[in-house]
């Protein structure tokens, strides 16, 4: 789940990238907080991996909702966003066009073809996981497969950076890249962040080159949620009348893909990783 914008100026919940960056509030977590942050993570992954297998046509999100929040709650945990600034849902589910925070809803059907993006959270003994699939549901068509294909890969372009000593811009500058290479846009609205005790903590975690924050050294002990959202048409995105939903502007296709990792002396470690469970 992405960053609410400007959350403490307005009470619209919108999300974005606009905090501070100040090294000093960014935690470093010790060896007992990442044991903690492996179960909430372990937890997103499998309710994640377990709804890519369940989702067909005919199903309404409202169900997956339901079938989300009785998963997180049977492994010990609670849903990170049910009731986060008044969101109603245990899963943002946003279909085509929509990009992040769909509501989920028993009137909402899911159809052959539609392009299902499913993020979801688990707050465990005190600290949270985050995490964000795009399915593609029945026989979806080559454009779709497409975009959530390059969504995936730039995630895991961004990922290959992450490293001690490396910076938030080159997590940027590798997820922008593989983004405009294969001709899709970055959606510089809304960002990955920091993540552990509070759901969205410090840093923002940009998909594209920016000078707009400092451009912070990475250390071992971060935690981030790193999240690449795609468009197959222009940037450009709004909000529904609903405060929650947002659509891109020309109505073209959205994708995302998002794990929560653990930053380390040689690399990273994928704390969602769907196929460890």
């Amino acid at each position: 789940m992405n960053l609410f914008a400007e959350l403490l100026a307005s009470s619209k919940p919108q999300t974005g990238p606009r905090i501070s960056n100040n090294r000093r509030g960014i935690e470093i977590k010790s060896e007992r907080e990442i044991g903690i942050m492996r179960q909430s993570g372990r937890i997103v992954a499998t309710v994640l991996k377990e709804i890519m297998g369940l989702v067909k046509p005919g199903m309404t999100t409202g169900e997956l909702d339901a079938y989300a929040e009785e998963r997180i709650r049977s492994m010990g945990a609670v849903p990170s966003f049910k009731g986060y600034h008044g969101f109603t849902g245990t899963i943002c589910a946003s279909i085509n066009n929509e990009v992040v925070h769909g509501i989920p809803s028993k009137k909402r059907v899911i159809r052959d073809g539609d392009l299902l993006k499913v993020d979801t959270g688990a707050f465990y003994e005190g600290y949270h996981g985050d995490s964000c699939v795009t399915i593609g549901v029945g026989s979806i068509s080559e454009e779709a497969e497409r975009l959530s294909r390059v969504a995936q890969e730039s995630l895991m372009q961004g990922l290959s950076q992450i490293k001690a000593g490396r910076t938030l811009l080159d997590i940027a500058g590798a997820v922008q890249d593989h983004v405009e290479a294969n001709g899709y846009a970055v959606v510089e609205d809304y960002t990955g962040h920091g993540v552990g005790r509070n759901l969205h903590e410090e840093p923002s975690v940009f998909n594209y080159r920016t000078r707009d924050l400092p451009n912070v050294q990475l250390r071992s002990g971060m935690t981030l949620a790193v999240e690449p959202i795609l468009n197959a048409g222009a940037k450009n995105c709004r909000t529904l009348k609903d405060h929650w939903t947002v659509v891109t502007q020309d109505g073209s296709l959205s994708a995302q893909w998002e794990h929560t990792v653990l930053v380390t002396d040689s690399g990273y470690e994928i704390l969602t990783d769907r196929d460890a469970v």
